[in-house]
């Protein structure tokens, strides 16, 4: 295995990893519960922690790619055969663009159906789409269905990680845990 292998990833591909997956892991739930909770305060709540979330994810998401662009990660251990190389990068190339459309997507429908983005409370993004409710509610749709591919591509992440580092008891984890 090669020492850069062995090394693992940087720090800041470390703090860009985690961030993403606190604030993906926390949006996940928060769109689930406020799509079938009863109208009113606390759906409103939740609508409002989930697009402020939403709003620090796009930017951190295209840091991300964009660091990512300019510093590739570290090689997968040698042992790991050159389907579950593919596979491996197919899934992370993946997540980039399913999180950077789930987000754009949640934004032009929000925007069409002309619900205020308001970010924590302390300012509101403008809409970027005019108001189109047909429009939206089909984005709604689609930003459903991203939602729940994105899902499974993460517990994909996850098991694949949990996998290598229980059953393979290789470095694969280990080089996001600690570099």
């Amino acid at each position: 295995m090669s020492d850069r292998a062995e090394a693992g990833y940087s720090s800041t591909a470390r703090l860009f990893h985690w961030s993403t997956a606190a604030l993906v892991l926390v949006m996940i739930p928060i769109g689930i519960v406020m799509a079938n909770v009863n109208a009113g305060s606390a759906q409103d709540t939740l609508y409002h922690l989930h697009r402020s979330f939403g709003v620090i994810l796009l930017p951190l998401v295209l840091a991300r790619l964009l660091y990512r662009l300019n510093h590739p990660p570290p090689p997968l251990p040698a042992g790991i055969a050159p389907g579950q190389r593919r596979i491996a990068h197919a899934t992370h190339w993946a997540l980039y663009g399913l999180l950077l459309l789930q987000a754009m997507v949640g934004w032009i429908a929000t925007s069409a159906y002309r619900a205020p983005i308001l970010v924590f409370w302390l300012f509101e993004l403008p809409p970027i789409w005019p108001v189109d409710r047909p429009l939206s509610e089909a984005l709604f749709a689609v930003h459903r269905v991203l939602g729940f591919a994105l899902l499974l591509l993460i517990v994909l992440h996850i098991g694949a990680a949990l996998f290598h580092h229980v059953v393979l008891k290789d470095v694969v984890l280990r080089r996001m845990l600690r570099g």
